[in-house]
C-alpha cells in the first residue's frame, strides 16, 4: 500500500460512523465524542500501526542516531513549507502527516516503501480538501505521539507512547471547532491509554476526521506525504506528484510514447512519468527560464537517487528539458503521441485575460504536434470557463472524452482528457 503512487496520506481505520449524530450543545457533543474513545476496537488497528512501524524500522536503521531532534530539522529545512503545517493546516489531510516530522526527508525515495509515505486517494482527499478549506480545519491535538526514538529501541511497549490528535472538520452544522474537538478527544484518549500528550515528538497520531454526520476515528501510519517524492525546487505552483501521476495514469501511456509537457514548470509531471514509465520518451519544457532552471535541478536530484540506490546499473532517465514558447513549439506536427501539462490558472500565473488568447493557441498548437486519430492530451485548469470556451473553437481537432474534478490547494479545478481527431491541424511552419 505505501509504494501506490497517486495517495497522499495512510491511515488505518478504527471505526467508522456514516450517520453519527451530534448533540446540539456544544458541552453536550463533545462530551459524547470523549466517551466514544472507551468504546472503540483499537486493539487490532494499533496492531497495524505496530507492524507498519516494524517495518519502517528497517528501513532506517542507519539514521537512528538522528531520529529525535535532527528530524525536526530535517522536516523544516524542506522548503520552509513543512514546519507551518503543525500550527494550522491550510491543505488539507494530507498535509497532517506531512507536519508530522519525518524520519527521512521527503525527497528520499526510500519513503516510497513501508516507510510511512501518506496516503489517501487523491480523488477523495481533493474533495475533502475542498470543504475543510472553506471550514477551519486546523490541525489541533491534544495529543499524540511517540517520539520517533521511542520505538526504535524494541521496547516500545515498556516506553509510554507519546501522542497527538488531528481534527479535520467540515460542515457547518456543528457547534464545536475542530480545536476543541481535538483537545476534548485527545484528553479522553490519554486517560484511556496513559499515553503522554506531544504535539510536535510523537510516536501515535489519532485522526479524528469529522464531514458533515460522517465520523472516521484513525491511526496515522505516514509521517510525511508521499506527494513530494521527486521535487526538492519547488516553484509557486510546483503540482503534486500524487496529481501529476494522476494525470498520466488518465492517458494511459504506452511503451515507445513520446510524451510532452509544454509548460512544465517545476517539471513535476515529466519527471514523475520518467520515473514511473521509462519505456516512454518524455520532453518538458516551459518559456520561463527560471522554471526551466528549476526544472533541470530537479532532474538532476533525481539522477543522483538513482546513482545513490544503485550506482553499478545507474542509468539516465527517458527526459529532456527545453526553454520554448507554448504557442511556436520546435516539435515536428503529428510528432507527439500525449500531451500532459498544467495549464496557468491566470491566478499565480499569468492574468484570465491573457488566457482568453493563450488557450485557444495553446490548444491549436498541441493539436498541430500531436498524431491524428491516436493522440491525446490530458490538461489540468482552473479557468473552466475560458478552457471549455477554448475547446469549442477548436473542437475540429479536439474531442473531449472526459472531465474529472480536483482540489488543488483549495481551488476547484478540472482535468480534461482530450482525444485528437482524424482532422488535420493547420501548418504553422513552412521550415519542416
Amino acid at each position: 500500500v505505501h509504494r501506490l503512487r497517486s495517495v497522499d496520506n495512510l491511515f488505518v481505520v478504527v471505526q467508522e460512523f456514516k450517520d453519527y449524530q451530534f448533540k446540539e450543545s456544544k458541552e453536550d457533543a463533545l462530551k459524547d465524542l470523549e466517551d466514544l474513545v472507551k468504546k472503540l476496537p483499537w486493539t487490532d488497528p494499533l496492531k497495524v500501526w505496530e507492524l507498519n512501524n516494524s517495518l519502517k524500522k528497517k528501513k532506517t536503521k542507519r539514521k537512528k542516531h538522528n531520529l529525535q531532534s535532527p528530524a525536526n530539522k530535517e522536516k523544516l529545512s524542506d522548503g520552509g513549507e513543512e514546519g507551518g503545517a503543525d500550527q494550522k493546516d491550510t491543505n488539507g489531510q494530507e498535509d497532517c502527516a506531512q507536519s508530522i516530522g519525518g524520519v527521512e526527508p521527503p525527497d528520499n525515495q526510500d519513503a516510497e516503501e513501508p516507510q510511512g509515505a501518506a496516503s489517501q486517494n487523491t480523488g477523495e482527499e481533493e474533495e475533502d480538501n475542498e470543504q475543510l478549506d472553506a471550514e477551519d480545519e486546523v490541525q489541533a491535538g491534544c495529543g499524540s505521539g511517540t517520539k520517533a526514538g521511542d520505538g526504535q529501541t524494541g521496547e516500545g511497549e515498556a516506553t509510554v507512547l507519546k501522542f497527538r490528535v488531528t481534527c479535520n472538520r467540515a460542515g457547518d452544522k456543528h457547534s464545536f471547532t475542530s480545536n476543541e474537538a481535538a483537545r476534548d478527544f485527545g484528553g479522553a484518549v490519554q486517560e484511556h491509554f496513559q499515553w503522554k500528550a506531544d504535539m510536535t515528538n510523537f510516536d501515535v497520531e489519532v485522526l479524528l476526521n469529522i464531514h458533515n454526520n460522517e465520523v472516521v476515528v484513525g491511526i496515522a501510519l505516514t509521517e510525511e506525504s508521499l506527494h513530494r517524492r521527486n521535487i526538492t525546487h519547488f516553484g509557486p505552483t510546483t503540482l503534486r506528484s500524487t496529481l501529476a501521476y494522476g494525470m498520466l495514469r488518465l492517458c494511459d501511456p504506452q511503451p515507445t510514447d513520446i510524451i510532452i509537457d509544454p509548460m512544465c514548470g517545476t517539471g513535476a509531471i515529466p519527471i514523475e512519468g520518467a520515473a514511473e514509465w521509462p519505456g516512454c520518451y518524455h520532453i518538458a519544457g516551459d518559456n520561463n527560464p527560471q522554471a526551466v532552471k528549476r526544472a533541470a535541478n530537479n532532474i538532476c536530484s533525481l539522477l543522483r537517487k538513482n546513482e545513490s540506490k544503485d550506482s553499478s546499473t545507474a542509468l539516465g532517465i527517458p527526459l529532456d528539458i527545453i526553454q520554448w514558447d507554448i504557442c511556436s513549439l520546435p516539435l515536428r506536427t503529428g510528432s507527439v503521441d500525449i500531451v500532459v501539462t498544467d495549464m496557468p490558472f491566470g491566478k499565480r500565473i499569468g492574468s484570465k485575460k491573457k488566457n482568453w488568447d493563450l488557450y485557444p493557441a495553446c490548444l491549436m498548437e498541441m493539436g498541430r504536434i500531436c498524431t491524428p486519430g491516436t493522440g491525446r492530451a490530458v490538461l489540468l485548469t482552473q479557468d473552466k470557463k475560458c478552457f471549455v470556451k477554448a475547446l469549442s473553437r477548436v473542437s475540429h481537432i479536439w474531442r473531449r472524452a472526459q472531465t474529472v474534478w480536483v482540489n488543488v490547494g483549495g481551488l476547484h479545478a478540472a482535468v480534461y482528457l482530450l482525444r485528437r481527431t482524424w482532422e488535420r491541424a493547420e501548418e504553422r511552419r513552412s521550415f519542416w
